[in-house]
């Protein structure tokens, strides 16, 4: 099969899809692969590294485009990415559609095949291809966070840790999945107060062994929540339901019981985010005021680390990223179920459940596309 990455172009996005390692797996497997030029920039690897895998240069993104059967990205397709899609197409990356009505509707409309790393499911009903970039967003979330906390960035002036004779701050944390748990072990690293809340009492459990006297634990109802977000200086939103669009947990009248300058770092932003007062950001302008509390809301947070980010994303997309070329897309998601809950579009129709309902379309099932 053919397979080709191109460079990233959505604001500060430095990833890629695919690393020179990857592509020498996929050389060595008999596939063709292209590569846009430059594509791989941001983690530090050169055309001349993607030539000596094996890979073949291409001048720009609609040569990989036109010419490559599956397409293996980063994040969602932008509207210049769209507009090449075509049907019979396999797209491999990131969507996260139930919040983006737009991008959905252009995917349809392409007849592309689209199946999302953030739906493809594990043992246990685990997202595989979803957990590495939310334990580096989880833990990106108390370093961006701690420096929206400092004054010059229009914080409330907090140092996390304190010092000796001073209290540490306060940070909670909304959901103890992935994300959640990667941000208490960073902010306990630091010592700070540290609280997590979760609606599972299996979780709470979990992570209360886990952190024994480093982090404290609540259940997550209105009244914990509210008391939570009040006293603390950041707040991170760590909330994910797969596929789905993210709850607005936060409201902006709890703003006005937070103390000024606190900060909010919404990690779901991806879906939709989980404050009613976010809206997605990038890193060149990652954050802006709503009544005195900071908001940090990086739609892709992972590609401000994007080599940790790229090697950790192609670890586990690879496998499946090597079936896909060998086997073709329908056979790979028909052998594997958990690929199969990846797909998300194909052929001009949702095949995901959570997106159908949330934006209105028929749901077709992936059974009914496979067969």
């Amino acid at each position: 099969m053919r397979v080709g990455t191109v460079r990233e172009i959505k604001n500060h996005e430095y990833r890629v899809g695919l690393t020179p390692e990857s592509v020498r797996e996929l050389a060595a497997h008999g596939h063709d692969v292209w590569v846009e030029t430059g594509a791989g920039l941001g983690i530090g690897a050169a055309d001349r590294d993607y030539e000596a895998a094996g890979a073949t240069i291409k001048v720009d993104a609609s040569a990989i485009f036109a010419g490559c059967e599956l397409v293996v990205k980063v994040k969602e397709p932008q509207a210049t990415e769209r507009a090449m899609l075509r049907e019979g197409q396999v797209l491999f990356t990131y969507l996260h559609l139930a919040p983006d009505p737009q991008q959905t509707a252009d995917l349809v409309k392409s007849g592309v095949t689209a199946i999302a790393y953030e739906t493809v499911t594990g043992p246990g009903g685990q997202l595989p291809l979803l957990k590495p970039m939310s334990q580096v967003a989880g833990r990106m979330a108390i370093q961006a966070g701690a420096t929206a906390l400092e004054k010059a960035h229009g914080g409330r002036g907090v140092l996390l840790g304190g010092v000796p004779g001073v209290l540490p701050g306060k940070v909670a944390v909304i959901g103890g999945g992935v994300v959640g748990f990667n941000a208490a072990q960073m902010a306990a690293g630091l010592g700070a107060d540290v609280t997590i809340l979760d609606r599972d009492p299996e979780v709470l459990e979990r992570l209360g062994t886990h952190f024994e006297s480093r982090a404290k634990t609540r259940f997550s109802n209105q009244a914990n929540l509210a008391d939570c977000v009040a006293q603390a200086d950041l707040v991170i939103g760590a909330v994910l339901i797969p596929g789905a669009a993210a709850p607005k947990l936060v409201t902006r009248a709890m703003l006005a019981t937070m103390k000024p300058g606190a900060v909010l770092v919404d990690v779901a932003i991806d879906q939709g985010g989980c404050f009613e007062t976010s809206h997605a950001t990038t890193h060149a302008e990652p954050t802006y005021l709503v009544d005195g509390i900071v908001h940090y809301c990086v739609a892709n947070m992972p590609g401000g680390v994007a080599r940790t980010s790229t090697y950790a994303l192609n670890n586990v997309t690879l496998p499946h990223t090597l079936k896909i070329a060998e086997l073709g897309w329908k056979a790979a998601l028909a052998a594997n179920p958990h690929l199969a809950a990846g797909l998300n579009v194909h052929a001009g129709a949702v095949t995901y459940e959570a997106v159908a309902r949330e934006l209105g379309y028929a749901h077709l099932p992936v059974a009914e596309a496979l067969a």
